[in-house]
């Protein structure tokens, strides 16, 4: 599956404009309310996240799918931890 058609099946979580730990703290908490194996792009504007979104992930024990870099921002696609 593409990164384009994954997107167009998962949940977009917009955080553009947010700072630092705002982004990582927001998602947490989305990821809570969801099921276990759901998926979730994260969209962000703070250049930060290329290094917190990761690290949570890794922390927290879901899987970074994709990272991209886009024109605003970076956009990562997260599967919940099973």
């Amino acid at each position: 599956m593409t990164a384009t058609a994954a997107r167009e099946e998962t949940e977009v979580y917009d955080l553009r404009g947010l700072k630092c730990p705002l982004p990582v703290m927001k998602t947490r908490k989305r990821l809570s309310t969801m099921q276990a194996g759901a998926s979730l792009w994260v969209e962000t504007t703070d250049p930060l996240a290329v290094i917190d979104i990761p690290h949570f992930c890794h922390e927290d024990g879901h899987v970074l799918e994709t990272s991209e870099r886009v024109d605003a921002g970076h956009r990562f696609l997260i599967r919940k931890k099973a």
